[in-house]
């Protein structure tokens, strides 16, 4: 079917080429462009930032930002309270004006969260355990994720040791955890290093088998495998293409050992096999505050080292997921 010609359009034709004619005799549209080689890197590259865009995510949850910044004044609190004027030392005991120790006194203007059964300063042995079970608990989380991450990568990475290395995890994962803790904690001398040492021991576990699993995800994508048959080094290709991606889960697993290592220590210090009297700390506290919940009137010296427990576990949770939600690209903007 052919097209019918209109005596318009062919006036439209003419006119319209007899424009384009008198167009191209025009230099001033044909003149070149200078060339900017800044402005060309400049469009050329995209200004994304991974820590920018993951910072930027995680401010806007404000519930996380306010319990960062609450659990960073406790954390700072705890390093400056021994410094401030009127602080008690949170080992020697209070004596009245006869030279006895203050037992069990209530919370008054001298001793804001009274003294124990020994005549000790809760306040200052408060803060003072505060600083040790945080000590312990960041500790812990440094040292499971240290070594979990480079098991876990090796792991899932290396196929030559994926056979040696579900052995070591089929033998340490059978033995129950709280029995490794009781054991170390009963054989070596009581302090802050065996508590480190006895939860590190079989903790890295867990992070290990967590991080191999993301890797087995990742492992054979097409960057990984053009990246291997371009010669780019395991070393390289484990910095540059994995761990990138599981930042976010580690920060999480870390952000949740924090709390699970306190309540470890409380737990091995209720039972008798934790740190000695003379160091204070979070289960310490609570072992003596618990055998006094028949008193009602002493129920004080359990309900404030309670109180800054849950503050404190309850923060680092929240304040993980909210870092691991920010740190996954699929929400950056």
């Amino acid at each position: 079917m052919g097209l019918i010609k209109h005596p318009n359009l062919e006036q439209l034709e003419a006119s319209c080429t007899e424009a384009l004619k008198n167009n191209l005799s025009n230099e001033e549209l044909f003149a070149f462009s200078e060339f900017d080689q800044e402005e060309v890197e400049r469009t050329g590259v995209s200004n994304y930032s991974y820590w920018r865009s993951t910072l930027r995510a995680f401010t806007r949850n404000k519930l996380a930002m306010f319990l960062l910044a609450l659990t960073a004044l406790i954390v700072i609190f705890t390093f400056i309270q021994p410094y401030l004027p009127n602080q008690f030392d949170p080992i020697l005991a209070s004596n009245d004006a006869n030279g006895l120790p203050l037992k069990n006194q209530p919370p008054d203007s001298v001793h804001w969260l009274g003294t124990n059964d020994i005549g000790q300063d809760l306040w200052a042995r408060l803060w003072s355990g505060t600083r040790t079970s945080l000590f312990i608990g960041i500790a812990v989380a440094c040292i499971e994720a240290a070594v979990g991450i480079l098991m876990g990568v090796m792991w899932g990475y290396l196929r030559k040791l994926d056979f040696l290395f579900t052995e070591i995890y089929n033998v340490l994962d059978n033995i129950p955890s709280t029995i490794t803790l009781i054991l170390i904690s009963f054989i070596l001398k009581p302090g802050i290093g065996t508590i480190i040492f006895a939860m590190s021991l079989t903790g890295w576990i867990g992070m290990a088998r967590f991080v191999r699993n993301q890797v087995l995800i990742i492992r054979d994508r097409d960057y990984n495998v053009a990246s291997r048959c371009l010669g780019t080094s395991t070393w390289r290709i484990i910095m540059k293409n994995l761990l990138p991606y599981l930042v976010s889960v580690i920060m999480l697993r870390m952000a949740l050992s924090i709390p699970a290592a306190i309540g470890s220590e409380v737990f091995i210090t209720y039972i008798g096999l934790g740190l000695p009297a003379t160091i204070p700390s979070l289960g310490n506290l609570i072992n003596v505050g618990r055998k006094l919940i028949p008193n009602p009137g002493l129920l004080y010296q359990l309900i404030y080292p309670t109180i800054v427990l849950s503050i404190v576990t309850v923060s680092f949770y929240i304040i993980g997921n909210a870092f691991s939600d920010a740190a996954d690209p699929k929400n950056h903007l």
